[in-house]
């Protein structure tokens, strides 16, 4: 899928990223599940379920995102505007899991 710059303020769908896809940290490994994002102005917000193959039942949830070119971001992930919260709560849509875990969160 070719790389989607946005020009507007309206959310543009995300560029394909295989799920399920490993991950690998310090403490852990497994594979990233589900995938909740978007391509906004900037960059590409994401919210991911990460299960732990080393720790059967375990998983967390990592808010990230990525630049428009694809590539992973090292920092604190950033929503600004209206355009961001519906593109992820779009994104969410295709999640049923983590949007259920999300929802635990918040209530």
């Amino acid at each position: 899928m070719p790389t989607v710059r946005n020009t507007s303020r309206s959310a543009q769908p995300r560029r394909g990223r295989e799920v399920p896809r490993a991950f690998n940290f310090h403490w852990g490994s497994g594979q990233i599940v589900e995938e909740a994002a978007y391509t906004g102005r900037y960059t590409e917000p994401t919210i991911q379920l990460l299960e732990y193959t080393d720790h059967p039942g375990s998983f967390g949830i990592r808010f990230c995102y990525y630049n428009l070119e694809g590539r992973f971001q090292r920092s604190p992930m950033m929503i600004d505007g209206d355009d961001s919260f519906d593109g992820l709560r779009d994104a969410l849509k295709d999640t049923p899991r983590l949007r259920n875990l999300l929802r635990k969160l918040v209530s």
